[in-house]
């Protein structure tokens, strides 16, 4: 099992260079061979790697969201469809924020929340998001209402992985975190790329924090799990 784990994820390593090589080189066409493998191998990487939470809604939460996100990344390739494929990503962040906010010691334990100190703690979030929807505003057109609302649920998602701070081990928060800063740089610059000032490195930006934000999250979730899997079995021991 361990060597088939290994040999997904270099197969996810390897498509996801081969997919960035051709944005690199403006081979449009090439794509549909390798965008749509990057998600699959790492989701396939995932299911054979996460036995410790086999059965539980967590993992379930996990597989939709990168499944979500593998039809956004087809979606996308055809220009046509990009309000579907914003609409797949907007689904796979929905499913992001329900298993962030299930991988965590007691995720439905009810405590004092301290809405200032919150507001402080995601405001340079709030700002990195407000000033690139203020940038992206006068090109948004008709596609003004999908995109705020695809942006609110963005941020929502970097906030509840923020808030997962003490709440698991280290490894498990600060990986989820980066993952979801990524995620958003990515995005950022995506619509930059398209309602602001098109620029022509803005394609690997995307692909290469976008694959990042995807391996890290995965990996993150996935150190909860096996701290999980520890918990279950020292509590188990007569």
């Amino acid at each position: 099992m361990k060597k088939r784990n290994i040999l997904l994820l270099y197969v996810f390593l390897l498509v996801s260079i081969m997919d960035i090589l051709f944005v690199a080189n403006g081979e449009a066409d090439l794509r549909y061979f390798s965008k749509p493998f990057i998600i699959i191998s790492l989701w396939g990487y995932f299911i054979t790697s996460s036995t410790a939470i086999r059965g539980t809604i967590l993992r379930n939460a996990i597989s939709a969201a990168l499944l979500f996100s593998w039809a956004g990344d087809i979606l996308l390739l055809f220009p046509n469809l990009f309000l579907y494929g914003l609409g797949a990503f907007l689904m796979a962040h929905l499913c992001y924020i329900f298993a962030f906010k299930i991988a965590q010691i007691n995720p439905f334990a009810i405590g004092k929340v301290n809405f200032i100190k919150l507001f402080l703690y995601n405001l340079p979030i709030y700002f990195v998001a407000a000033f690139v929807f203020f940038l992206i505003n006068p090109g948004l057109g008709t596609m003004k209402i999908p995109v705020i609302i695809y942006l609110i649920v963005i941020v929502l998602m970097v906030t509840v992985a923020r808030e997962r701070f003490g709440k698991t081990n280290a490894v498990s928060f600060w990986q989820v975190f980066l993952g979801g800063i990524f995620f958003l740089i990515s995005d950022g610059i995506l619509a930059l790329n398209m309602f602001y000032q098109p620029f022509p490195e803005s394609g690997v930006l995307v692909m290469g924090t976008y694959i990042f934000a995807q391996f890290l999250i995965i990996r993150g979730l996935m150190a909860h799990g096996q701290e999980y899997k520890t918990a279950k079995k020292q509590k188990d021991l007569p």
